[in-house]
């Protein structure tokens, strides 16, 4: 099945305002400019309040959810085999299974739900278990079926009846010794002899079938008619038809149905492999999520596999990225961040600048390309400015971005002012939200040669609120601590009208990290630090020559 050239877009793995709006904004840019490719905006984590009320604000749809970029079946190339109903007969399974060059044919209900499933073993063992003459009979096999396997036509009878009873006989035999072996309900291979004919109909066979197209006369067909008496012509010789007629039966009589070994197309491969390794079947057959069937893939389909390939916004943390980026393609970084420590195959677009937003550089792109911009995607890039800049507070804020955002507001026809306020105070809005949700809801992972550490942050025009909010936090931070390889971790209460943060910390040695980096000492808990609001550009920053100083 050939896969549609498709790339995602996508932020870091605890998404603010930027990473959301940039992706999206991004990913129209591609659209537009690159057709032979589809670009879709995706997210590593959960919504925040603040961009969920921007989203909603612009009525732009969230980007779908993306944890793991790990390849996935679907990301294999899978085979087309076609499905089939359980009662064709082994020949039409062979005939479908050698135009097709599959080894493996799934069986489907009508609604394409896997039923069964048939190999070319299977086919060849039936024809050596095949050893008594009931085989036809105990598989209940269709008279049609039959008529097709031995090119036959059906010349009296239910061609929709099934033979249920009795055994195959050629009738080789003198008539007089013929009815010795014959009995009722049987299934009789006969030549164009009259009284053998007759033989049979007194028996009360179940079905007459003639080879060489031998004719019957129309007192045989009258018989046969009054006994329910099934009577095939088939031009093949008596010789061809035995070695053919037991391919007639139905499928469902040899198809493996339990303990099938299904894989769906969300299925990672890295959990498939050895099942594939250790079960050594030629083919294993693909669902979707709600069991229909797909496709079949191979062990050799795993050497083609396809990585995913993603755009990266707003980082280039591998600490900060989606799970498992080290087996996708990443084929550009858009960012505004410091160098981190993701690493690529080869050479790719990075853009990275000084500037207080990805959205700024989104902005610049559009321009730079002489693309129109949506009101609706206006109003997200000037959305993420102002949270990044801390609605132009923060010391990353350049004049670029106080550029791009009011240009911006007047294509989304939005007062920046009274947009922030709602914006600030839909984001921290905590009611209801346990600590983990809000420790986790900005948080950023950082690793030095030295140490692992983890900074979150919430911004809010409420000092009330993040005095609550510290109380909260403390014991909280104190069981977070040492997981994941993080030995210390600070979290940002970022007071937006004061323009300053207190942090919070543990770990050994955390609080003489901020001590020595922003020579401050402890108050009730926390270090007040004025004019700090910036975790990229005035906290790490800070954090980092300190430790490298210290090292």
């Amino acid at each position: 099945m050939a896969k549609q050239g498709k790339v995602y877009i996508i932020g870091h793995k605890n998404p603010d305002t930027d990473s959301i709006c940039s992706a999206i904004a991004y990913a129209d840019i591609k659209n537009r400019t690159n057709p032979g490719k589809k670009y879709a905006a995706k997210r590593a984590g959960q919504i925040n309040e603040e961009t969920e009320y921007v989203l909603k604000r612009f009525g732009v749809e969230a980007p779908g959810y993306l944890a793991d970029v790990g390849t996935q079946v679907k990301d294999m190339e899978i085979r087309e085999t076609p499905g089939v109903p359980n009662n064709i007969s082994i020949k039409d399974a062979w005939a479908i299974m050698k135009n097709n060059s599959a080894v493996t044919l799934p069986i489907t209900k009508e609604d394409g739900q896997l039923e069964g499933l048939i190999t070319t073993g299977d086919i060849a063992n039936s024809y050596m278990d095949a050893h008594d003459n009931y085989f036809l009979s105990n598989a209940r096999t269709q008279y049609r079926s039959i008529a097709n396997t031995v090119e036959g036509s059906i010349v009296t009878g239910n061609a929709h009846g099934y033979f249920i009873r009795g055994k195959v006989v050629i009738g080789a035999a003198h008539p007089d010794k013929l009815g010795e072996f014959l009995e009722e309900e049987d299934l009789v291979i006969l030549g164009d002899r009259y009284e053998d004919h007759l033989c049979a109909i007194e028996k009360n066979v179940s079905c007459i079938l003639l080879c060489n197209n031998a004719e019957v006369s129309h007192d045989i067909v009258e018989s046969a008619d009054g006994n329910q008496c099934v009577i095939i012509r088939s031009p093949l010789d008596t010789f061809t038809i035995a070695r053919l007629i037991n391919q007639s039966i139905p499928v469902k009589h040899i198809m493996k149905k339990d303990n099938l070994i299904t894989f769906q197309t969300d299925d990672f491969t890295d959990n498939i492999k050895d099942i594939m390794v250790k079960t050594r079947h030629r083919a294993f057959p693909v669902v979707n999520k709600h069991g229909k069937y797909i496709g079949t893939v191979s062990r050799r389909n795993l050497l083609g596999m396809k990585k995913k390939q993603l755009i990266l916004v707003d980082h280039n943390e591998k600490s900060q990225a989606v799970d498992n980026i080290d087996v996708a393609e990443i084929l550009e970084i858009i960012d505004h961040h410091r160098l981190g420590s993701l690493e690529t195959l080869q050479p790719i677009m990075f853009r990275n600048q000084p500037v207080g937003c990805t959205a700024t550089i989104m902005y610049q792109m559009y321009v730079e390309k002489a693309l129109e911009i949506s009101p609706s995607i206006a109003g997200l890039l000037c959305s993420a400015i102002v949270s990044d800049t801390l609605m132009f507070r923060s010391p990353t804020c350049t004049s670029a971005d106080k550029m791009a955002a009011g240009a911006l507001a007047l294509i989304a026809g939005i007062n920046i002012e009274e947009h922030a306020k709602e914006m600030f105070t839909a984001g921290s809005n905590l009611r209801g939200k346990t600590a983990e949700v809000i420790f986790y809801q900005d948080f950023k992972r950082f690793t030095t040669d030295t140490v692992n550490f983890g900074v979150g942050q919430i911004s809010s025009m409420n000092a009330e609120e993040l005095a609550e909010l510290k109380q909260r936090l403390i014991p909280f931070m104190q069981h977070e601590c040492g997981k994941n390889g993080i030995s210390m971790v600070f979290f940002m209460l970022t007071n937006i009208m004061e323009e300053c943060s207190e942090v919070i910390c543990y770990g050994e040695g955390s609080g003489r990290l901020v001590e020595e980096s922003f020579e401050v000492t402890e108050t009730e808990g926390g270090y007040i630090l004025p004019g700090v609001v910036s975790r990229k550009k005035q906290l790490i920053p800070a954090f980092i020559g300190t430790l490298q100083q210290n090292n």
